[in-house]
């Protein structure tokens, strides 16, 4: 009878392991309560006992209603020199009250001999031991076999030997670990199916490490093999290169392998869930990670763009709607006719195919790309540019001059910058002053106050984002300057581009562009 297949989240204990991650104890909670609703199996909330955080996790996780994830405290076999009802690290799993515990032990005689310095028949017993003391606790006990795959390599009768203790001690799941990420796929799917076949009778897992860049396809390769249940982290969160990617196994066991998973009616949510764990741990979004990157449906290639326009599943494996994601156009000097039409569609603008003046745009476009414009994160901008050229759209107003002044009052301890903006909307000249720490604020500012008599809807528009890049670096202090401005109203967000050789004039132009967006926004409304 084919088991039912568990996903087993250790974002917050393994996850937390990776070079810059960390989540505050509120941060935790919340992922927990996400990963609940998503479906996720069994959330590993961290290890008890190992620092303040994870035990101020545990006394609050006490508190969660979870409609269908357990949680489970993690810890390792009991010390040689203790009994379990002994071991201080063992009671401390008790006393986190999860109804699931997960183990570690030593499968590898190298560890056994050379880590923790006892002997292989007394390994077996911290095993055997630790897990029935827990389970006579009533805990369900999963069981990581720590560097199973490299002690069964060195000796396979001693790595089904230690499964075995844990298997006598009352385990509901033996969970074979590739604790250096080293494996190839084909040994794992030869050692998995001979651990599966030497208990029949017990579920056996899979934890995977992406040290060779083969996290997904192992775990994957694992079920392929007889495991019934993955570990892994959100976004492949982990020590060294980070743990198997559940956001990548999970739509690959739904939508490739046919797959039933209690966190199935929910895939849709899945770059909901990704962006959430990003947020929380404070961390940018990688925009190349599969089914849920930005990128992952983006068609950047004029040939690309125009049979994806025609039948989207030429270039898109499968469709971005089942994970919560969807299909990008980005334009750019690589752009052809079709790439600017699905842009304009895209972004509500309807275009003529047999229109003339599309092929002059894409000139220009291909010219402006060339000066180091760059839309792909500037689509205010691009709607904009189109706007302009193809409908003849003018600007809401007119730059007459403007003036931007840095000073440093070392008296006050402080920079001030001023910026003076000179306008000129229909007849009349607008004359304004503001000032701020830096540049940018200061100009940002002067602008705003200048067309606000006119345009007061623009005094609720923000800049949230700025980012600079410097083009073609040798020609250093000279080189050409992309900014990039993000903005937002409350309601919407946008990005806007500006490119120039003088980073306040990039600046300026991008700045322009959000403003006369927000205008255009109102005025559509």
């Amino acid at each position: 009878m084919k088991q039912a297949l568990k996903i087993y989240d250790t974002t917050l204990r393994d996850g937390t392991q990776g070079e810059g991650v960390s989540f505050t104890v509120a941060a935790k909670i919340r992922v927990a309560e996400k990963l609940d609703q998503f479906g996720i199996d069994y959330i590993e909330g961290g290890w008890p006992g190992s620092n303040p955080r994870d035990m101020a996790f545990f006394e609050e996780a006490k508190k969660l209603k979870l409609q269908h994830a357990k949680i489970a405290a993690f810890g390792s076999t009991r010390r040689a020199s203790l009994t379990a009802e002994e071991d201080p690290q063992l009671k401390l799993l008790l006393d986190a009250e999860t109804p699931v515990v997960t183990i570690f032990g030593k499968t590898w005689l190298l560890h056994v001999t050379e880590i923790i310095r006892t002997t292989a028949e007394e390994n077996l017993k911290m095993i055997e031991d630790s897990v029935r003391f827990l389970t006579e606790n009533d805990r369900d006990v999963i069981y990581d076999a720590e560097h199973f795959f490299d002690g069964y390599c060195d000796n396979p009768e001693y790595a089904l030997q230690t499964l075995e203790a844990a298997q006598r001690g009352g385990a509901i799941n033996l969970t074979l670990c590739d604790t250096n990420g080293g494996k190839l796929v084909s040994e794992v799917q030869a050692i998995v199916s001979a651990v599966c076949e030497h208990f029949p009778n017990t579920p056996v897992g899979v934890h995977c490490h992406n040290d060779s860049g083969l996290g997904v396809a192992l775990s994957l390769a694992g079920i392929e093999s007889g495991a019934s249940l993955i570990q892994g982290t959100i976004n492949g969160f982990g020590e060294r290169n980070g743990n198997a990617n559940l956001s990548t196994i999970i739509p690959n066991l739904i939508l490739k392998m046919g797959a039933e998973l209690n966190c199935a009616p929910n895939l849709s949510k899945l770059r909901d869930l990704s962006l959430f764990v990003d947020e929380m741990a404070n961390r940018a979004a990688d925009a190349t990670q599969p089914f849920v990157g930005t990128s992952s449906f983006a068609h950047k290639g004029g040939v690309h763009a125009d049979a994806a326009a025609k039948v989207k599943h030429s270039y898109e494996h499968i469709a971005p709607e089942l994970v919560g994601n969807r299909t990008r156009v980005l334009v750019s000097d690589m752009s052809g006719r079709s790439s600017v039409m699905m842009k304009a569609k895209e972004i509500g603008v309807e275009l003529d195919a047999r229109s003339p003046e599309l092929k002059h745009f894409l000139g220009e476009l291909k010219e402006l790309e060339f000066k180091g414009y760059e839309y792909e994160a500037a689509d205010a901008s691009f709607k904009l540019l189109l706007s302009r050229f193809l409908k003849g759209k003018k600007e809401d107003f007119e730059l007459i001059g403007y003036r931007v002044m840095v000073s440093h009052q070392p008296t006050l301890n402080r920079m001030i910058s001023e910026a003076t903006v000179q306008v000129k909307i229909g007849d009349q000249i607008h004359h304004t002053v503001a000032e701020a720490t830096g540049p940018v604020g200061a100009l940002d500012h002067a602008l705003r106050k200048a067309i606000a008599p006119v345009f007061p809807e623009i005094m609720a528009v923000e800049l949230i984002d700025y980012n600079v890049r410097i083009l073609e670096t040798e020609h250093g202090t000279d080189a050409i300057t992309r900014v990039l401005i993000e903005s937002t109203d409350g309601q919407e967000t946008w990005g806007t581009v500006g490119a120039s050789d003088n980073i306040i004039e990039a600046t300026w132009r991008a700045l322009v562009d959000s403003v006369e967006y927000k205008i255009l926004l109102d005025s559509e409304a």
